[in-house]
């Protein structure tokens, strides 16, 4: 059989558009994209999405989708107050910061995210900035480790009230100021944290044979630990001032 050229069209016309319509039917074929991110392929957390994996496209919904954490949340931790959170998309928060002297956007929401749920996140050689509400919220979320508080100690900024101030925004100097009073001096009282003792620079080892157990949630704190378990405060108080006095430079 001889085909001609306008035969030949119509075939293939035909071949296109009916491979599309089979592959939407399969759930093959999407115009759009999905904003999902990628999973975890393997251990611990494999088939769970993967923090690194969120785009400045996403919307804070978006992420809530694939993420324990509510759009709600991360306005709070970045500054949003207008607007359905929902809808809010993540690469806007560059231009919220713009005046800013510390990045703060799509890496830092993967930060949050990741140190939120307790998902792996790799800030090896990275140097990733959060505001200091987003740190507020981790801290009262009580499952930072202490090596996740140390890098948050470095790369938290307290941010203007206005987003869009001139100045620039400055470190944070304690990581533990919702804990208590900023304070020039390093005292162990009933309300200081496990994690404010860490970034003393009280070594781990040290604080786990004091109490003798393994380190506790780094937001609690010693009275309640001590109640918690048995001790007395007084004398583990004094214990743990030696240790953090043997840190003064």
């Amino acid at each position: 059989m001889t085909l001609t050229s306008k035969s030949v069209a119509i075939s293939l016309l035909v071949m296109i558009f009916g491979g599309i319509a089979f592959a939407s039917a399969m759930g093959w074929w999407a115009t759009e994209s999905t904003k999902v991110p990628i999973t975890f392929t393997e251990g611990e957390f494999a088939g769970q999405a993967n923090p690194a994996d969120i785009r400045g496209s996403y919307t804070f919904g978006d992420i809530a989708s694939s993420f324990d954490v509510t759009p709600e949340v991360l306005a709070q931790a970045f500054g949003v107050q207008e607007g359905d959170p929902a809808g809010f998309t993540v690469k806007d928060l560059e231009g919220m910061y713009l005046a800013s002297e510390y990045e703060i956007g799509t890496t830092s929401v993967r930060l949050f995210v990741a140190y939120y749920t307790g998902l792996p996140f790799d800030t090896t050689d990275q140097e990733i900035y959060l505001p200091q509400s987003a740190f507020d919220i981790l801290l009262d979320r009580g499952n930072l480790t202490s090596e996740r508080i140390a890098y948050l100690e470095k790369h938290t900024v307290i941010v203007a009230e206005a987003l869009n101030a001139e100045q620039p925004v400055a470190p944070v100097r304690s990581a533990s100021a919702k804990a208590s009073p900023p304070t020039t001096e390093r005292l162990v009282k009933g309300k200081t944290t496990f994690g404010e003792m860490i970034l003393w620079g009280v070594p781990q080892p040290a604080i786990e044979e004091l109490i003798g157990g393994p380190m506790p949630d780094p937001a609690m704190t010693l009275k309640d630990y001590a109640s918690a378990n048995g001790l007395t405060f007084e004398t583990l108080k004094l214990d743990l001032q030696a240790e953090v006095d043997k840190m003064r430079p």
